[in-house]
Parts: structure tokens; C-alpha cells; sequence
């Protein structure tokens, strides 16, 4: 069964998608940029250190309001637009899961909306029954 959720507090999705889909006992979380989670403006003039957080600070959230956390996450990827922002980027995101090490898979390239500098997206197990 596929539920598609909506967290409080978390972005509103900006197109034709779900924020994040409950798959049996996996939550899929779709790319989050770095956008104010209130007024839905892109935080364009902030570091990828700083847009990093902001994103990882999404999923938390909606993590959270699925009753599950960081500590759930099997698999994530990132979208940075410039490679030269991969070791910032790895520093928020190693300050952040800490200990826990999810696979990952990270890529420089093009993105959707100007000033956005890093995209993240994960997938989480949180069984049903917990």
C-alpha cells in the first residue's frame, strides 16, 4: 500500500508531488532544497553550509512527523551544484547523522531552481508495527 503523507511544519511540496510516500515499511522522501518552510522562498543567498542544514533540517522534520528520525535513514542522495561544495556539504552532513552512516550517493549538477546549491533525498525503514 502507497501513502502519500503531509508533515506540519515541513516545505510544501512546489509541483505535481508528494513530499514524502509511505511504501509498507519504507518512507520515501523527495528532494528538499533549501526553501523557508513558512514563506516558501529559496534561501539563494546562503552557504551550501548553510542550505545544507536548512535541507537536513527538512527531512528531520518530516522524518519526525512520520514518527521516525536520521537514525532510520538506509539510503540518501545529494545534488550539489558545484563539486567544488562537496567538502562543505560533507562536513553539515557528517555534523548531522553523526555516527549513523546511511549509503549514499552524491552529484554535481544542474539545478531546478536559481540560487539552489544542494538537494537531498533519502529513504528511511520505520516498520509499521514499531
Amino acid at each position: 500500500m502507497l501513502e502519500s503523507l503531509s508533515v506540519a511544519g515541513a516545505p510544501k511540496p512546489q509541483g505535481p508531488y508528494s513530499s514524502v510516500v509511505r511504501a509498507g515499511d519504507f518512507l520515501y522522501i523527495s528532494g528538499h532544497g533549501p526553501v523557508d518552510a513558512v514563506t516558501g522562498v529559496m534561501q539563494s543567498d546562503a552557504s551550501v553550509q548553510d542550505q545544507t542544514r536548512l535541507v537536513l533540517q527538512h527531512i528531520q522534520t518530516i522524518l519526525r512527523g512520520c514518527g521516525s528520525d536520521l537514525g532510520d535513514v538506509v539510503k540518501c542522495s545529494v545534488f550539489l551544484l558545484d563539486a567544488n561544495d562537496f567538502k562543505a556539504m560533507n562536513e553539515v552532513y557528517a555534523e548531522v547523522f553523526g555516527s549513523h552512516k546511511p549509503a549514499r550517493t552524491t552529484v554535481a549538477t544542474g539545478m531546478v531552481a536559481p540560487g539552489m546549491k544542494v538537494e537531498i533525498d533519502c529513504v528511511a525503514y520505520r516498520p509499521l508495527s514499531v
